[in-house]
């Protein structure tokens, strides 16, 4: 009897273990379908020379969409003025590197990151992450 007590004890412990690597590998998944998108977005923006309004807002609903998140929680800072494409042949030095340059910030929040989280006692707005994707790109428009 004095096992059972125990097992009953240590079995939701232990299944908390099974319920984590199923959550990381759903987290993990949804990361890298973000990368994707962004990686999509950035790839137009390097063709228009910037993230356009246009591009910024099919990425916010594809992201909410795929996601099942409020599109207001998605935060997109990026490059709004159109760069051109610098050749180092059309007399710019390696000090106007900036000047060719798209920035993109982009944050969401992603799901839980710890499973039996009322076990643990850990509150819902405290087991919740913002993923960012922070990076620079060239552009490719010609001026």
């Amino acid at each position: 009897m004095k096992q059972f007590l125990v097992l009953l004890a240590i079995l939701p412990l232990m299944l908390v273990f099974f319920v984590q690597f199923s959550m990381d590998q759903i987290n993990s998944s949804r990361i890298g379908l973000l990368s994707d998108m962004v990686y999509a977005a950035k790839e137009e923006a390097k063709q228009e020379g910037c993230f356009t309004q246009k591009i910024r807002d099919d990425l916010r609903a594809n992201i909410a969409r795929q996601f099942d998140i409020d599109p207001d929680t998605i935060l997109i800072d990026a490059t709004e003025t159109v760069q051109y494409r610098l050749m180092s042949a059309d007399g710019y030095s390696e000090s106007d590197w900036e000047r060719g340059l798209i920035h993109y910030r982009v944050e969401v929040p992603i799901g839980e990151m710890m499973a039996g989280r009322r076990l643990f006692g850990i509150e819902a707005d405290e087991n919740t992450y913002m993923y960012v994707i922070d990076s620079y790109t060239a552009s490719e428009k010609l001026p």
